[in-house]
């Protein structure tokens, strides 16, 4: 064993045997504030007799209390005040409680820096991830507001990089206001003689300080942080609007109908077309090409329905302009006419920020002006990501954006990604008649869903003739002969693809170009988006951001969710501000069959140590099912061991994302799956099988010794 584990050993043997000694010799009666009291003549007198040994004693005593994060630093620094005084008992307390914590903190870095860190390196991240942006603010406002035990901030600082220095220094001076606030309630402590003194003055404002401390540091903080975030900006006197709201998709059409609907002035500043991605490139032309795709399987599967088969003739033009016509049936929705008719001033350009309550717009028309506004809402989406691989410029790549420009079907589709939106349009157009080659790096599709549902649209895709390549990367691209070609990297060797159109589906980033996110410092996260705050702000208290700039789900649904955060905390956070839950949060991949999804899944249940069970149902043993030749797929829930409550759930199969919906209200509304059991659902719809999985939990947890008695019971009453 080296040198540096012997000692690492040694320390641990030694802190061992002081708290055993603690708890052997009873330490916590006598950090108890009743002990004080009885005891609090004869301690004083003890000081008065030998002040120097007695502060040594009560200083060393501190230090190990705290050190070893033992229970009853609190009443000690109360008994500082009573037995010292308010100004000897506030030095000794300031300075041992940050002895010790500093203590604990290298004790902890010492200890368990390595192996704790591997084990909490998210959470030990994001806490570097905040001293990095705030430095020793962030620590200080952990200790004046007390909302995690001290000794628990001791020991997280240890895993992290900030200096032990650093750490003492800033401790000292954050604990020193709650130190004072707690000594001199032991100085007033020690004023009791009687019943009567509880109701002096003196003594009620001490305790009153001490339970509105907590609030006060909190507020007096955010006074600080607010003009420290702004001390660089100059506010306006007046402004022009209540709400500026950036960006006209789903989470800036949402954001800016609720400030009008109460009654705010709001300005909706849209550089391209309203509606964004969801109503112009994302989902409503993706689920009008899948209705095509499908009625044309539906042609050819006409035999299960007792129909001739239809080889089906698809002039895939007047398909894509159909879709066309959905969008315009749909825009009015999103159009500017409706929205200024709500009483938003709808702006048309590209904004750039220039303070937290300035926006400067170039307008179409070419000219520039700028907008001032007490709150301001980032919702300028994404577009897909198009990485950098060699000779991808020279096959003209289409993504979710460009491919609904297309009149002409492909022949050969190679589509790179295995997400939903690869997946959706890799059998949309495999049904429309392209050849289609999905190529996907991981070893499975839709890899955030458990391995029984990919592999179940695997074998889908395998029946419609779909040629799916798993752990294949493609390397490069080129133009043979004039062909395009690509060649994808396998582990068992390269594989050369030709094809006429290539379409690449392999994640989206966000849209935080040109938006001046450096005239306020603000940065993007490692995946590209806004880091948001709980309430949806972004960094500064009137700057918001929401949808796919913000991730972490890139939903049209989850962009309206948010923006109502936004929205109403924009508008009325200084009174009151809310947190965004994503605690049930459904998405559904639109495939043949259907994926729906809400809550933990197996895989995230095991990931997350989470305990549960598995209710598994077929939707083969539908009636429903069965009388629409649709009889394939499943629906899995999991709960608690024991348990109705749902924890998630998952269900792949036809009209996926309808029957999802009983399981997402269920899980809003604490509805157990006895209760859905119970509930009446019309014979026959696919919603019964919502019904038949809770019967199936139901059955897995029959009271098995209460219907052998029953059956006891009833054999006797027949004789």
């Amino acid at each position: 064993m080296g040198m540096f584990s012997m000692k690492r050993l040694g320390l641990i043997v030694l802190i061992l045997i002081l708290v055993s000694a603690f708890f052997y010799f009873e330490g916590p009666q006598y950090l108890d504030l009743d002990v004080l009291k009885a005891q609090q003549e004869r301690l004083q007198q003890t000081i008065a007799g030998a002040p120097v040994v007695s502060v040594t004693v009560f200083f060393i005593a501190y230090v190990l209390v705290t050190a070893l994060s033992l229970p009853g630093a609190a009443v000690m620094t109360i008994a500082g005040g009573a037995l010292f005084g308010l100004l000897a008992g506030t030095l000794i307390v300031s300075f041992a409680s940050t002895l010790g914590a500093t203590l604990a903190f290298w004790s902890s870095r010492f200890l368990f820096r390595e192996s704790l860190r591997q084990r909490y390196d998210k959470t030990v991240q994001r806490v570097d991830e905040r001293m990095a942006v705030d430095g020793p603010f962030y620590l200080a406002s952990l200790r004046l507001v007390p909302v995690f035990p001290f000794f628990v901030i001791n020991l997280v600082m240890g895993l992290t990089g900030i200096r032990t220095w650093t750490f003492y220094w800033v401790s000292q001076l954050a604990m020193l206001p709650g130190t004072i606030v707690y000594v001199n309630a032991g100085t007033q402590l020690a004023a009791i003689k009687q019943v009567g003194d509880i109701l002096s003055p003196p003594l009620l404002f001490s305790f009153l300080l001490l339970a509105l401390f907590p609030l006060i540091a909190k507020f007096l903080l955010a006074l600080l942080k607010r003009a420290r975030l702004y001390r660089k900006f100059t506010k306006p006197k007046r402004f022009d609007y209540n709400l500026v709201v950036i960006g006209a998709g789903s989470a800036g059409l949402v954001s800016a109908y609720i400030g009008a609907a109460v009654k705010a002035k709001v300005a909706l500043i849209e550089r391209d077309k309203m509606g964004g991605d969801c109503l112009n490139t994302g989902c409503v032309p993706s689920k009008a090409l899948i209705k095509s795709s499908r009625m044309a399987e539906a042609m050819r599967q006409a035999d299960h329905y007792g129909l001739p088969v239809v080889s089906p003739q698809i002039p895939f033009a007047p398909v894509m302009e159909r879709i066309q016509k959905v969008i315009k049936q749909v825009e009015p929705h999103d159009s500017v006419e409706r929205y200024t008719r709500l009483g938003v001033d709808c702006i048309q350009g590209e904004a750039t920020l220039i303070s937290p309550w300035e926006v400067e717009v170039k307008e179409t028309e070419g000219s520039t002006r700028r907008v001032t506004a007490k709150a301001t809402i980032i919702a300028t989406g994404g577009r897909p990501f198009v990485p950098p691989i060699e000779g991808i410029d020279q096959v003209e790549p289409l993504t979710s954006d460009t491919i609904w420009q297309l009149r002409k079907l492909p022949q050969r589709l190679l589509v790179l990604g295995g997400g939903p939106i690869g997946c959706e349009l890799a059998q949309a157009f495999a049904r429309l008649g392209a050849r289609v080659t999905q190529v996907e790096m991981g070893e499975r599709l839709l890899s955030k869903e458990d391995p029984d549902t990919s592999a179940e649209i695997l074998r889908h895709f395998g029946e419609e003739g779909i040629e799916v390549k798993l752990q294949y990367k493609a390397a490069r691209f080129a133009i043979e002969e004039g062909e395009k070609v690509a060649y994808c990297e396998h582990p068992q060797g390269e594989l050369r693809i030709p094809f006429d159109q290539v379409l690449v589906a392999v994640g989206r980033r966000a849209n935080t170009e040109n938006l001046g996110l450096e005239n306020l410092g603000l940065k993007t996260s490692q995946g590209g988006t806004l880091p948001v705050e709980e309430d949806m702000s972004v960094c500064y208290p009137n700057l918001f951001a929401c949808g796919d700039v913000a991730g972490p789900y890139q939903f049209t649904h989850v962009a309206a969710h948010q923006a109502w955060f936004a929205a109403v905390n924009a508008l009325f956070g200084n009174f009151k501000r809310f947190r965004v839950d994503y605690s049930v949060i459904p998405w559904v991949t639109f495939t043949s069959p259907e994926v729906g999804r809400v809550g933990l899944n197996e895989t995230e249940a095991k990931e997350q140590g989470v305990e549960y069970e598995v209710t598994h149902y077929d939707l083969e043993d539908l009636d429903r099912a069965i009388a629409e030749s649709e009889a394939y797929g499943y629906i899995k829930v999991l709960t608690p061991p024991g348990k109705d409550r749902i924890l998630g759930a998952t269900i792949v199969g036809p009209h996926g994302a309808e029957l999802l919906m009983e399981f997402i209200l269920a899980m809003k509304h604490k509805i157990g799956l006895n209760k859905l059991l119970g509930t009446i659902h019309p014979y026959p719809t696919w919603n019964e099988a919502v019904k038949f999985t809770a019967g199936e939990w139901k059955k897995a947890h029959a009271p098995e010794k209460l219907l052998r008695w029953l059956e006891r019971f009833h054999h006797w009453r027949i004789g």
